[in-house]
This record gives structure tokens, sequence and C-alpha cells, in this order.
């Protein structure tokens, strides 16, 4: 009786750039995929605000996407030791988790602190894929960010065929009405920033489409760079509400720091 041999093992990938042998070319084709999933951060004094968030996000989406688990001492080992090699107490980092469960960490300069500049926002009819997730791949958003800063704004708004609000294509979004913060409701990624703010200002989640945004007296965009006063969407124009940016700004401060 004949006993199959084992197949040999499958050679790793080659890859070059420009020119130039990859160091790691089975690294390299995984980040290549574009199937993945990240969380943003500022850092300051080696602290972060919601790290807890943070680290649930990661483990939720690796879960999802990959169907194992991330520990949370894991990414915090690592983001701690990207941060000190980079030599910036003070810095925007971000956590790109790949398929196996490779990890990247990215250290930048820091986001400004402070309120950000009002921002104007062009709708354009586009909602991402499995927005829930802070997923790869985004060239949607890309493409409609890049294409609304072009024609003269800041940042594009998202929304479905109907003209219902999601999220911007970098930002979450958020309307005052005079009473209450609202948040729109459709399909978006809940942000960190958003995750603090909520519960801190009282705030809902309803429906907003482009037909109600004349019963509303001001909105602004959080993301993991801050927080900014919408100045106008499309043709209509929001007056920046000091106390309104005041009161979230403030909001956002009170948020403890967490040790990484």
């Amino acid at each position: 009786m004949t006993t199959p041999h084992a197949a040999p093992p499958t050679p790793p990938a080659y890859v070059e750039i420009d020119g130039a042998p990859a160091a790691d070319p089975e690294l390299l084709t995984t980040l290549m995929s574009g199937f993945g999933h990240f969380t943003a951060m500022q850092v300051r004094d080696g602290r972060v605000k919601g790290l807890g968030l943070h680290l649930e996000r990661l483990d939720r989406s690796t879960r999802e996407l990959f169907e194992e688990e991330l520990p949370g001492d894991r990414v915090r080992e690592l983001l701690t030791g990207a941060v000190a090699a980079s030599g910036r107490r003070d810095c925007s980092a971000r956590v790109y988790v790949y398929d196996g469960v490779r990890l990247l960490v990215v250290v930048r300069e820091p986001a400004p602190d402070g309120l950000g500049a009002p921002q104007r926002l062009r709708s354009v009819d586009y909602l991402r894929p499995a927005a829930h997730i802070k997923h790869l791949g985004g060239f949607g958003q890309n493409y409609h960010r890049e294409a609304a800063e072009r024609a003269g704004y800041d940042e594009a708004l998202l929304t479905s065929p109907n003209g219902d609000i999601a999220e911007g294509a970098v930002t979450n979004i958020a309307f005052w009405d005079g009473t209450s913060v609202v948040w729109p409701s459709a399909p978006h990624l809940t942000g960190i920033t958003m995750s603090l703010l909520e519960p801190l200002l009282g705030s809902v989640r309803r429906p907003v489409s482009l037909g109600d945004l004349g019963g509303y007296r001001a909105a602004f965009v959080t993301n993991s760079r801050g927080i900014a006063p919408v100045s106008g969407i499309d043709a209509i124009d929001f007056a920046v509400d000091e106390d309104l940016m005041k009161r979230v700004y403030s909001a956002y401060e009170s948020v403890e720091w967490d040790a990484l």
C-alpha cells in the first residue's frame, strides 16, 4: 500500500517595494488585503480618553471578522511600546488589526487641542458597508470626502438614497434643536468621542433627514481628532452656537484620561 506524501509547503510570496525586497512579504501581503479594522486615539502624557472603549471595540470587531479574541493587555503592551519608541508622550495613535490577529501600531504627531474650526459639509448619497465596524478599505467614503474637499467643503456627509443622515466620512455628527443634542440614527459607526459625549449631554438618537435641517439651530462633528462646529450643510447655513460648543467641549474635557 502506498503511503501518500504530504504536500510540500507553499512558498512565501515574494514582494518588492520600489525594486527592493520587502522585509516581511507575508506581513505586507496581509496588509495589502485591505481586510481588517482599527481604532484611532489621542495620547497625552501616556494617557488616553476612553481607553476601555477602544479595547472593547478592537476585541469586538476582531471576534466578528476573525473569530478570535484580542486581549486588551496585548493591545496596551504594543501601544505603550510604540508610543515609547516614538519618543512622543503626546501623539495621535492608531491600532490596526489584520487576519491572523496581526497588529500594527502607527504613531504620528498629535492633533491640536481645543475646538476645531467650523466645518462646511456636502451631503452625498452613500452609506458605509458594515457601518458599525471601523473597518479598512473605505474607498467610497474617501472618494466622497476628497471630492467634497475639491469642491471647497471640509467633509462629506453620508446619507441614504432617501436623504436620511448617517455620519460624516470620518466623523459623527450631532444636531441641536434648542432642547436636545440629537445624533442621527441611520446606520453609522458609533465613535469613541461620540460614546463619551452621548451620556454627558443627555442626548438622544432619532432619524434626521436633509429635509429636517431647517428645524435645527446648530450642529457639530466629532472624531478621534476632536470636536468642531458645523457652519453649513450644502446650501443651508448654521450659526456657531458658542454656548452649545462650550458645553460640549467642557463635557469632553471632564472625561478622565486613562493610563496606558
